[in-house]
């Protein structure tokens, strides 16, 4: 007894669509279980220096085992993780440096509005494409029109006289 033709290709379809490996060009949210990148491991408990002076408690406070990233981030690129404290402003130095940054204005909520426009977007670009026979890419699906050719770009660059002197080379 032979199987349908239509059977067969749907069930190789579904054998194919287990191979693919999207990674971190998946936009979809993974789903409602922990967040891997919110749980902090504990500094390593040391032994103090002098048991007659030790800190005073703080129950339900900071603890000496506690990480904090922003400000070992802050530490380990030479600055300093005192600036990031509430209320401690704009350092002296920094400040020719934000005033040159926020000369044309700062809206307040500008990663929330790119969120909302880059959602916007791409409902638009998926419209009419959730249905798939086989795995698609969908970030280069979405984005496909916003992305550059490298090498269309220097030849363009090159014809115009431009110099491209960290171009890369055409690998065929």
């Amino acid at each position: 007894m032979r199987a349908p033709l239509g059977m067969v290709i749907v069930l190789a379809a579904l054998a194919v669509a287990g191979c693919s490996d999207k990674g971190l060009r998946d936009l979809r949210a993974p789903g409602t279980g922990p967040d891997e990148f919110m749980i902090l491991p504990a500094k390593p408990l040391t032994a103090p220096q002098d048991y007659q002076v030790l800190p005073a408690p703080t129950p339900g406070g900071t603890n000496l085992t506690d990480q904090y990233p922003k400000a070992d981030a802050v530490a380990a690129l030479g600055g300093r993780p005192s600036a990031l404290e509430a209320g401690a402003g704009v350092p002296a130095s920094d400040a020719a440096l934000v005033a040159a940054s926020s000369r044309y204005g700062v809206p307040a909520n500008t990663r929330v509005a790119l969120a909302e426009e880059d959602a916007k977007f791409r409902k638009r670009q998926s419209r009419m494409t959730r249905i798939r026979l086989f795995p698609v890419d969908r970030y280069q699906q979405a984005y496909r029109k916003e992305s550059l050719d490298p090498f269309a770009q220097t030849e363009l660059f090159r014809t115009r006289n431009a110099g491209t002197p960290t171009s890369p080379p055409l690998y065929d």
